[in-house]
């Protein structure tokens, strides 16, 4: 690598010969002579097309900044205390805005460093020729595109010259290893960048594009913007491009339309030169979207009119950045109006005139090409106090310094600039946005009066979820928290706890309502005005049969379990009353003592009374001695054994599980979490309210069996076909109950349904019994006394022989149409009357007393 200096400097000094061979002074150059000479580089002419090296002339970017030098060095000349007897020359050359244009022209200042060799050189009379010895630049000022600098930079470099850019902002450019002759008077590109990315977030945006041209400037910039952001978080990139060197109109179609492919990325940073800003507005304005973009400009563009020129509608909302800077005004104006009027530019092929008139507005890079130019001298200054203490003017040793000493001093060097103090080479603060910047009177695209928005999504509402989309950390998808979900976070939904539901805008749980059996549901009012019914009907008969307790008919019906049963009944109406009672552990006590005991009661009273009519007629074929335990002492005791294994099972349920209430959220947790609830209940379950039921179901499915069986016994001398009527009715209820019962176990309304369901089987069932067995009975004593009278008392044995004849008559055939052969066993009562014919089922066996 130690041989690569060389290798440049045989390619330059070949490239010097070929110059030398031409003119003395370089095309588009303007001399000015000095005791020392300063090298400058402005992009005078725009780039050439057509193969051609230059273009038109800018007027700006060239014009502006180049006199701005002129008017510098006029100004340091002209101080006695900066540089006494010393002039500043210049050699300013045209770089027409192309890097290796600029290269080329930029060989001009490196001649006068390279020994030539000139032994062998004759002229055609023999004598050895006189060369011109180019002036000894010491310093460069330039060049504008970082592009260009850089271009140049590696060739300053070689030969230890120092460079001032007033406006070459590119990041690499601060690279000391690399770029070690290069200083420059503006923030790099990092800086602005930094700008950006505060604005991007001021304006709450988090989704842009970046434009940048081709080369060092654009892209180098733009890779800065996109690293600070993805330092600073929140913003995403959606498309990257760039603007080629050579570029057609077809290019920037071509960027716009890729641009659109991502609309909501309204936004668009560009680091571009000004024909490529102006470039992409056309095209803009060619696909009509004028006003969809969001421009943010870098300082090329900053606050010059000739990138929007006749295009301002398509740059309107756009907001660009320049460095801090303040306009010269006074003397520059007037410097700058007599050169223009003398027209003595040898670079111009034009002329301008400015009057009190035009449209003469100084361009915004100005001031810091004065700073440049200032920044040199003060070294020289600096320099010249240091090794000519006692003399004024060049000294020796001053002029054969070298680049180094001098870099030496500029990198030291702080005057007060024309636009701030400047420190060259060390910046002291970063871009910061001012606390009270009046972002709301900002003028927007279309009219809009707040800020438009360039987000790739819009911010989910209240109860929803961002899905983020791979790779793109400002995109998403907004998901509702759906079901017993809240919104735990921006990205995640979290169930609630069993016992609470989402609120209203789902960023919390709340507790689920508590509900009950209330007395004024249709679910209770049904059951519960069918027991009052019942209770009173159950009331009236036990009071009639009080009342007329030693009467033939309530005698004969069995007084002692006819109240048995009563009882039975009376506690199925007021179970009722206990499973719509709001649950607390009395409640669910009851509940689970009464549940099964009323039907207990009944059916067990049922029962013993069918076992014994089954006994009494299975006896009396084989013996006419009466069976045992038919008193009604005995008939209680069996009643009370049956009835006493129901109240084990209770007494053994509270001992394995205590009675206590539970709030079940399963049971009406519906989908629609608004309609969830949680029922207050007894800890009883569907299998154990079966269990509790179970005994009593066995006992009336036996009394049911009793009741086929006795179903052959005279009609007019016992009670067997009434109670098995009530049984048949009672079977074919509760068989409706079992599939209600459990097919509604999954359903929201189960409470209500389940309690109402049971409750009125039970209240059928206590009515089938009550109507069957005993309304018949209390219809003949209230409204037919006659018929409640004693009958003619008989043995056993004639009763039971009576009841087998009748039995075996009833299997012959009759004369009777229906073929029923009737035997009158009770004196009194003609069995062809109207009266026995209706009551026929009124009329137990004839006891005897």
């Amino acid at each position: 690598m130690a041989c690569f200096p060389w290798r440049v400097f045989w390619i330059i000094q070949a490239l010097v010969d070929v110059t030398l061979s031409q003119e003395i002074y370089a095309p588009h150059s303007i001399r000015i002579e000095g005791d020392l000479t300063l090298g400058g580089l402005f992009p005078v002419h725009a780039r050439g097309v057509s193969g051609e090296p230059c273009g038109d002339i800018k007027k700006e970017n060239g014009i502006h900044r180049l006199e701005a030098m002129l008017y510098a060095l006029d100004q340091i000349n002209s101080d006695d205390e900066l540089l006494p007897n010393i002039t500043l020359g210049a050699r300013v050359l045209d770089t027409c805005s192309r890097d290796t244009y600029a290269l080329e022209q930029s060989l001009t200042f490196v001649q006068a460093l390279i020994q030539k060799d000139t032994s062998d050189v004759r002229c055609t009379n023999g004598e050895p020729p006189v060369f011109v010895k180019p002036e000894k630049v010491i310093g460069v000022i330039g060049a504008s595109a970082s592009s260009v600098s850089i271009m140049v930079a590696n060739i300053l470099r070689l030969f230890q010259i120092p460079q001032i850019s007033y406006a070459s902002t590119a990041p690499e450019l601060s690279d000391d290893r690399r770029y070690d002759f290069f200083s420059r008077v503006v923030p790099p590109d990092s800086f602005q960048a930094q700008a950006m990315v505060d604005i991007v977030k001021l304006m709450r945006w988090n989704y842009v594009s970046t434009v940048a041209s081709e080369g060092s400037y654009g892209e180098k910039g733009v890779e800065a913007f996109m690293q600070i952001s993805r330092e600073a978080g929140g913003i995403c990139i959606a498309q990257s491009l760039k603007i080629p060197h050579d570029h057609k109109q077809a290019d920037f179609d071509k960027i716009i339309r890729q641009l659109l492919e991502t609309r909501h990325a309204r936004a668009v940073i560009i680091f571009a030169y000004d024909e490529d800003i102006r470039g992409i507005l056309n095209a803009s304005k060619r696909a009509d979207q004028v006003g969809h973009f969001l421009w943010i400009g870098s300082d090329s563009w900053g606050a010059k009119n000739s990138p929007i020129q006749g295009l301002e509608d398509a740059a309107v909302g756009a907001v660009t950045i320049l460095p801090k800077r303040a306009t010269i005004a006074g003397k520059i104006d007037q410097f700058w109006r007599r050169l223009l009027n003398k027209s003595i530019n040898p670079l111009l092929c034009w002329q301008e005139r400015i009057g009190t008139d035009s449209r003469y507005e100084q361009e915004g890079k100005v001031q810091f090409v004065i700073d440049a130019v200032y920044a040199m001298a003060h070294a020289l200054h600096n320099m010249q106090k240091d090794l000519c203490p006692d003399q004024s003017g060049i000294c020796g040793e001053m002029e054969h310094a070298g680049g180094k000493k001098l870099l030496k001093y500029i990198r030291s060097v702080s005057f007060n600039g024309e636009s701030t103090e400047v420190l060259v080479g060390q910046w002291r603060s970063l871009f910061q946005l001012p606390q009270n910047s009046n972002i709301d009177e900002m003028q927007w695209p279309n009219g809009e009066m707040e800020i438009p928005s360039s987000v790739c999504s819009l911010p989910c509402k209240t109860g929803q979820r961002k899905k983020m989309v791979k790779g793109m950390p400002c995109c998403w998808h907004c998901e509702p928290c759906d079901g017993y979900q809240y919104q735990y976070d921006e990205t995640s939904c979290k169930l609630c706890t069993y016992n609470m539901r989402p609120n209203g805008n789902r960023t919390g749980c709340q507790p689920i309502p508590i509900v009950k059996l209330e007395w004024h549901s249709p679910w209770a009012v049904i059951p519960v005005f069918l027991a009052m019914l019942g209770i009173i009907a159950t009331i009236f008969v036990m009071a009639t049969f009080i009342r007329y307790n030693d009467t033939p008919i309530v005698r004969a019906s069995g007084r002692e379990l006819s109240y048995v049963l009563l009882t039975g009944i009376f506690l199925c109406y007021i179970i009722t009353f206990v499973m719509i009672a709001t649950p607390d552990i009395a409640v669910c006590s009851f509940r689970r003592i009464f549940l099964g005991l009323g039907m207990c009661i009944s059916y067990a009273a049922l029962l013993t009374k069918t076992n014994r009519i089954y006994r009494i007629f299975e006896e009396g074929k084989k013996s006419v001695s009466p069976p045992k335990l038919i008193s009604p002492t005995s008939q209680l005791a069996i009643t009370s054994s049956l009835i006493s294994v129901q109240l084990l099972g209770v007494l053994i349920w509270f001992g394995v599980d205590p009675p206590n209430t539970i709030i079940d959220y399963d049971e009406q947790k519906t989908i629609n979490p608004d309609k969830a609830r949680g029922v207050l209940k007894c800890d009883i379950t569907d299998l154990q309210i079966i269990c509790s039921l179970g005994y009593s179901i066995l006992l009336m499915v036996t009394c049911t069996v009793y009741a086929i069986k006795t179903r052959g016994v005279p009609e007019n001398f016992n009670e067997a076909k009434p109670i098995g009527f009530t049984m048949y009715t009672t079977c074919i209820v509760w068989l409706a109950f079992i599939p209600i019962f459990f097919g509604t176990a999954q359903s929201a309304e189960k409470l209500y349904i389940q309690t109402t369901t049971l409750t009125i089987s039970m209240n059928l069932s206590a009515s089938v019994a009550l109507g069957m067995l005993y309304m018949p009975k209390v219809y003949v004593i209230i409204f037919h006394p006659e018929l409640n009278v004693q009958k003619r008392k008989r043995s056993f044995k004639a009763v039971v022989t009576a009841a087998t004849m009748s039995s075996r008559l009833s299997h012959k055939p009759s004369d009777r149409p229906n073929g029923e052969a009737k035997t009158e066993l009770c004196e009194n009562v003609d069995p062809n009357s109207k009266l026995q014919k209706s009551l026929f089922m009124l009329f137990p066996i004839c006891r005897c007393l």
